[in-house]
């Protein structure tokens, strides 16, 4: 019987890693993940059934149709947390319950679109704020209370491209997986 790696499952891309150094040159990298990650997602599922939304990535996992609406959620606190930082002196920000988030109705029952179109609203609005940021924009900072940590807004967009990396790769998985977790 082959044994399941779930840290592998978990974590298809890798754990996050904060970098050490950042260069404008990863910067523009990032900024195109997140522009692009809309369209991406949307080329994953748009040829879907219904019954393959429910597939997961892995036992006790998230479902397809979770992982988009968590995205969704996800970056749409994402994008306000960056209009905070830029316009308040260090903000504290909202956590909120992703677990408990991806278990409500609008989540485990409404049409993935809906947050399609919703990433893509949000990440084209980040990405023109994004765009036009001086280099100490990109310093700010705001306190996420939860982790007990100061977040400068260029980890923050590394942390995010990771994050878009992170459920590509679980929707992939969970499409190669064939809904037998």
């Amino acid at each position: 019987m082959e044994t399941i790696d779930l840290d592998q499952l978990r974590f298809p891309v890798g754990k996050f890693v904060s970098p050490e150094t950042i260069t404008e040159k990863d910067i523009q990298g990032w900024k195109y993940e997140l522009a692009q990650f809309p369209r991406k997602a949307q080329e994953i599922v748009s040829t879907l059934e219904i019954h393959q939304l429910a597939w997961r990535y892995r036992p006790d996992g998230w479902n397809i149709r979770q992982v988009i609406h968590h995205c969704a959620d996800s970056h749409m606190n994402a994008y306000i947390r960056t209009k905070l930082l830029l316009t308040e002196d260090q903000p504290v920000v909202k956590p909120y319950h992703e677990d408990l988030w991806a278990e409500l109705p609008d989540t485990t029952e409404a049409p993935v679109e809906w947050s399609l179109m919703l990433l893509d609203g949000v990440h084209r609005r980040w990405s023109l704020l994004l765009n036009h940021l001086t280099s100490e924009q990109w310093a700010r900072t705001y306190t996420h209370p939860q982790y007990g940590k100061v977040y400068r807004l260029d980890i923050v967009v590394a942390l995010y491209a990771w994050h878009c990396r992170h459920h590509l790769a679980h929707i992939t998985q969970a499409l190669k997986a064939g809904g037998s977790y």
